[in-house]
């Protein structure tokens, strides 16, 4: 009997790990159907495969997010504005992970290979989706606190002689 016992109990738990329920597939090419729930994130959802912020253009969101941002120090690596440091600029167009809110949020939690350390076990993910919401608004009218290119490297605008057109590589 005591043989028998931890048997049947590896049995039970190995036909369990089958029965997971697991996510409704989506042909290639078309759209999912219906969103899901995930874990204690707010109105987090997953769409197909990709999980959408569920502070995505929510205001006071974006003002935490910068305000975080700033706390954790990620414009120790990133620069002032994430303009650009040690760790790569955040306000280009340019991302070698991919720049879906999943992605982002993926790059933060788990970290990556040339320097970015992984913040998932030390920022709760709320507030890792906060920063990502502000990275996200980045460039965008909705950001907090956006830089302001100072008046010296501002050149009038032909235009309608207003200094709103950068300045070339010479003084």
């Amino acid at each position: 009997m005591r043989l028998i016992s931890p048997i049947l109990a590896s049995v039970f738990l190995i036909a369990g790990l089958g029965c997971r329920n697991r996510p409704n597939s989506v042909a290639v090419g078309s759209a999912p159907t219906e969103a899901t729930s995930v874990g204690p994130v707010p109105g987090g959802v997953v769409v197909g495969y990709q999980r959408l912020n569920p502070y995505r253009n929510d205001p006071v969101a974006l003002q935490d997010g910068y305000r975080l941002f700033n706390w954790y120090n990620c414009s120790g690596c990133h620069g002032g504005h994430a303009g650009g440091g040690m760790g790569p600029s955040l306000r280009d167009n340019v991302w070698l992970y991919g720049n879906r809110d999943d992605q982002i949020f993926s790059s933060i939690a788990q970290g990556r290979s040339n320097g970015m350390p992984a913040w998932g076990s030390r920022i709760p993910e709320d507030q890792i989706w906060q920063i990502t919401a502000y990275i996200k608004s980045m460039r965008t009218p909705q950001e907090p606190d956006p830089p302001v290119e100072p008046a010296n490297e501002q050149v009038p605008n032909p235009a309608d002689n207003t200094a709103t057109v950068s300045k070339p590589g010479t003084q």
